[in-house]
């Protein structure tokens, strides 16, 4: 295992690279001290999807609650933080340039260390963070509402059923390591020769592994967000009831492909359209399912989603021998036949999995605090030029 170094900073984190308002303190990269995640689930569920403009205002009306809600559940003064850490890249520009002002002004006003993150990095550290308490605990980790400028927590769910290892143990991540981070925005492969040493090696060349779900979800008339619902409706369903393709993109590729997939998905459901764009009309809906069906086509759909994404992990461990350890990370991690399925393939080649628990799988700060750890021990700071970025750094 990796030595680690004993400092032990007090580092406050910012993340609101997409519909996620939060704010977290982690002592040391592992202790969670807070985590507040201010879900705007409500103001983008009516389009299926999130609309920029409403959570980039969203954003600015709840990210001084937010941080002021993590720094009071730590039970910390501003001036016993060590640094302050933002998640400036990939993202929303409009959301990110939000967070980047608020962290950028704390650091320069407290005379405080700036730390930028990449989001993709900072989900596969989510395994190294403690694992937060599941029913309540009064330290904030969990989603929240905000009502009249005050900020409202919730509990943290339990893990879903049948989700193989939970991830409830927190881990150092061993070197070398294969990265696979599964979410809304992104699905990537990646190769951590050591905490700042990463390469890019695979990725989605359309939808995002998390993106398909939601469609899906949206097909099958399941609600927002898909991804959750997808897996739960999964469990009353037939796997093998509907054989969906699955994309190959030749041989040696570790890219990802789920467009194909989702139109067949939709052809499967509602017939093949007459017309086309606008005016295309199609020969059913979901609505004339029966509640069995509708379980079989999530049911199928969910295991060509999770055999796509194995393949490519299965196919970079036989071309990277040398990695030791798979660490798994975004909000798709949540899911529970992914969870299932690369641990048995850890088992199978007989190396480490890393996990986070589900409450760090979603969007959070938690993973941004914790991975800015790394960079304190290096002294690896930002200034005020620091930009928020639509792309991400590796």
């Amino acid at each position: 295992m990796e030595a680690r170094t004993h400092l032990q900073p007090l580092i406050l984190g910012v993340e609101t690279s997409c519909d996620e308002t939060a704010a977290a303190v982690v002592r040391g990269g592992r202790d969670v001290l807070s985590n507040v995640v201010a879900s705007q689930h409500d103001l983008h569920e009516e389009f299926a999807g999130v609309v920029p403009e409403i959570a980039s205002r969203a954003h600015l009306e709840r990210i001084l609650p937010v941080i002021r809600a993590a720094m009071r559940e730590a039970g910390l003064q501003y001036n016993d933080l060590g640094a302050i850490a933002i998640g400036h890249r990939p993202g929303l520009i409009g959301s990110l340039l939000v967070g980047v002002s608020a962290a950028k002004a704390l650091a320069w006003s407290l005379g405080k260390p700036l730390i930028g993150v990449d989001h993709i990095v900072a989900h596969l550290f989510a395994c190294e963070l403690s694992p937060p308490p599941f029913e309540g605990g009064g330290t904030g980790v969990g989603e929240t509402s905000v009502v009249d400028g005050r900020v409202h927590p919730h509990p943290v769910p339990p893990p879903p059923r049948g989700g193989g290892d939970s991830g409830a143990a927190a881990s150092n991540i061993t070197f070398p390591a294969l990265g696979l981070v599964v979410s809304g925005g992104h699905t990537s492969l990646l190769l951590l020769r050591d905490a700042l040493d990463i390469e890019l090696i695979g990725r989605t060349i359309d939808d995002a592994a998390g993106e398909a779900f939601d469609k899906a979800a949206t097909i099958l008339e399941l609600g927002y967000p898909g991804g959750p619902a997808v897996d739960r409706l999964s469990r009353d369903g037939n796997h093998r009831a509907h054989d969906f393709p699955i994309a190959q993109l030749g041989s040696d590729s570790l890219d990802f492909s789920f467009s194909g997939l989702k139109t067949a998905l939709l052809y499967a459901v509602k017939g093949v359209p007459q017309g086309r764009g606008g005016n295309a009309i199609f020969a059913r809906d979901a609505s004339m399912l029966s509640d069995q069906q509708k379980a079989d086509f999530a049911a199928s759909f969910q295991r060509a989603v999770v055999r796509a994404i194995v393949r490519r992990v299965e196919r970079a461990l036989e071309r990277f021998p040398q990695a030791t350890c798979l660490v798994i990370g975004g909000g798709v991690s949540a899911n529970s036949r992914l969870r299932a399925d690369l641990s048995a393939l850890s088992t199978k080649r007989g190396i480490e999995l890393r996990l986070p628990p589900p409450a760090y799988c979603i969007d959070n700060a938690a993973m941004i605090a914790g991975y800015a750890a790394r960079k304190f021990e290096r002294a690896a700071f930002d200034d005020l030029t620091l930009a928020a970025a639509t792309s991400a750094s590796i």
